[in-house]
């Protein structure tokens, strides 16, 4: 469980990498998650001109530096250019990393870095490996021009004394705090029923954990699934829930999200996000999640989609800015205090909407709940720290359900990456170390990560084909990313992996027997059979279980008002999304995040604006 091997590989991966930068006279922040920042040949093109005769680059010749490093997703260049000593212009390319995290890194540190004539910069929180990868292409792009290790790591360019924070006061109609998949979705039905909104959010970019979905959203009885003659219900959809999350949840909140889950993929579609793939997951009796055409993670898609929605309508979003406690008039909240690194708000507001996501990246909050989970690595953003959960408690709100914490089975343990339920739901299969199946892959997630972790190891291999890899784009990500084996035959697939060639072409062969039956006489698997495992090359990836979703948090109704311990609700607070519990009971299906951060931020905006106009 705790993959001790691997992550003592992975911490010696990190020092040597770290030692390596250091060496390159670079501070970086030290890195969270796999470090894949390695030093590339860097080339010079100096451009004619004089010796610098001031500048902290005194003496260093006019021009433009080229130099490069690999970053999370493949290979950053920087095109760095000085004159008369100083840096004047920075252009870092970068398009393969991931948008919303590593794309910040691409974008931000350039700015920094120009701004500081440093590269004493602080990291971007949640891509450290972009981060160290744009640096590093900086560094060596100014090795080329002949720069010193010390001058690299000057602060003296454009230092400043730091000021002292000053206060603003903001009026709104209604402030969303956070900016992730559920805090965009109430922004942006606030705004187009005419309220005045603003969202906070403390991290430097916008997404959460909604950058990290990768496998889409469910929803019964759409348009698309009429259109692709697949027969689906609310009532099973609510019913398949209930199931996997053991009888735990709410069933209110299961109805509504069921019954209105349609209508939602009906907005995504107004907003210029359509979901028109539809494929099994886990659990589900139909066909019932929906993804991007091209198979590519859902997070991203829609937070792109998101993002430019909120800027067409004009929705102001305050990053790097925090929220730090709610502010009340008795029983009712009425707005919001927060802090930048250079402000103290005071956010007055007639409607607050928390959306500040789950606690899954916060280790001690869920070890308190659950101290067998510490040293589990974690899937979630790096702001799903609880601090939303804690603000409402502060102020009286029930918690339900907080034990109630997510184990994904699949996830690579070097970099924490999720491996999408669609592979397997697309006809993917698991194997043991033994090169044996040893379970229906697409059972719940809990009953999934309990078989992998009876496994040798603790650990298993997602094994797939070139049909997979083509109809699927997310696959792309994960061999861009070095964590996938290739081979042309299975039985060389097997020795890369160190399993009996005999035994896993046997596997393979059984499974194919299987789809062309349609009938699983091992494991009883009955959906994701669409497709057999034939085409060559194949592919594999190890795979273990991480920590993925916190199905606990603060308690609501159907129409996302927030509940109070002393089971009242408390006026003018609302919440959505990973921040609220009972949606998902003791084990959330793959595809109902989505379906829950669409339909109840969507609730939430409409709601809040209710609110406002009766008050």
């Amino acid at each position: 469980m705790k993959n001790q091997k691997w992550q003592g590989i992975l911490s010696l991966v990190l020092v040597v990498a770290m030692m390596f930068v250091v060496i390159a006279g670079v501070r970086v922040a030290s890195p969270t998650g796999a470090g894949n920042g390695t030093d590339s040949a860097a080339t010079g093109t100096a451009g004619e001109g004089t010796a610098a005769a001031e500048g902290p680059l005194a003496g260093v010749a006019d021009g433009t530096y080229t130099g490069s490093a690999t970053g999370f997703g493949g290979e950053i260049v920087a095109d760095v250019t000085i004159a008369d000593g100083v840096i004047t212009d920075i252009q870092v390319t970068g398009d393969s990393e991931t948008e919303g995290l590593g794309s910040v890194a691409v974008e931000k540190i350039p700015e920094k870095v120009l701004a500081a004539q440093s590269l004493n910069v602080d990291a971007i929180s949640g891509a450290t490996v972009s981060t160290n990868a744009v640096i590093l292409a900086i560094t060596n792009a100014l090795g080329e021009a002949g720069v010193s290790a010390d001058a690299l790591n000057s602060t003296t360019g454009a230092a400043t004394e730091t000021a002292a924070k000053t206060e603003e006061t903001i009026d709104v109609d209604v402030v969303v705090i956070g900016a992730g998949g559920a805090g965009m979705s109430a922004a942006i039905t606030a705004k187009q029923a005419g309220k005045n909104v603003i969202i906070l959010e403390k991290m430097p970019y916008v997404g959460g954990n909604t950058t990290k979905a990768t496998g889409g959203m469910n929803a019964a009885e759409t348009h698309y699934q009429a259109e692709q003659n697949i027969e689906d219900s609310v009532e099973q959809f609510i019913e398949d829930t209930m199931k996997g999350g053991k009888e735990l949840n709410n069933i209110d909140l299961v109805t509504t999200m069921a019954e209105q889950s349609a209508s939602a993929i009906d907005w995504l579609d107004s907003i210029g996000a359509p979901l028109p793939k539809v494929s099994f997951s886990g659990g589900a009796t139909n066909a019932r999640i929906h993804a991007p055409e091209d198979g590519s993670g859902v997070g991203e898609y829609l937070v792109s989609a998101f993002s430019k929605t909120v800027e067409d309508l004009g929705i102001e979003i305050y990053l790097e800015t925090k929220a730090t406690e709610f502010i009340t008039e008795g029983d009712k909240v009425v707005g919001v205090k927060a802090e930048s690194s250079d402000k103290d708000y005071t956010i007055n507001a007639k409607a607050v909407v928390l959306a500040t996501g789950g606690f899954g990246a916060n280790e001690d909050m869920y070890c308190s709940y659950r101290e067998d989970l510490r040293g589990t690595v974690t899937t979630n953003a790096p702001g799903a720290t609880g601090d939303g959960i804690v603000m409402a408690e502060a102020v009286g709100a029930a918690l339900v359900d907080m034990e109630q914490i997510q184990l994904h089975p699949t996830v690579e343990q070097n970099t924490s990456m999720l491996i999408t339920e669609s592979v397997r739901g697309d006809g993917a299969i698991l194997v043991n170390q033994s090169g044996k199946r040893f379970t229906d892959e697409l059972q719940t997630r809990d009953v999934v990560s309990a078989a992998e972790l009876e496994q040798e190891g603790d650990y298993a291999y997602v094994i797939f084909d070139q049909r997979l890899r083509e109809g699927l784009s997310a696959t792309e990500k994960y061999i861009k990313n070095g964590i996938v084996v290739e081979a042309e035959t299975v039985e060389e697939l097997a020795e890369a992996l160190e399993i009996d060639p005999a035994t896993l072409a046997e596997t393979v062969s059984t499974w194919n027997e299987a789809v062309a039956n349609q009938s699983d006489a091992e494991f009883g698997r009955d959906t994701g059979m669409d497709n057999d495992l034939s085409p060559a090359p194949y592919y594999a990836i190890k795979i273990a279980p991480g920590i993925h979703h916190t199905m606990g948090g603060v308690e609501i109704n159907t129409n996302t008002e927030v509940i109070s311990t002393e089971g009242t609700v408390i006026p003018g607070l609302f919440a959505a999304g990973e921040v609220t519990g009972g949606v998902h009971g003791g084990n959330r299906l793959g595809g109902n995040a989505v379906a829950d951060i669409v339909v109840f931020g969507r609730i939430a905006g409409q709601t809040a604006s209710d609110y406002v106009d009766a008050n």
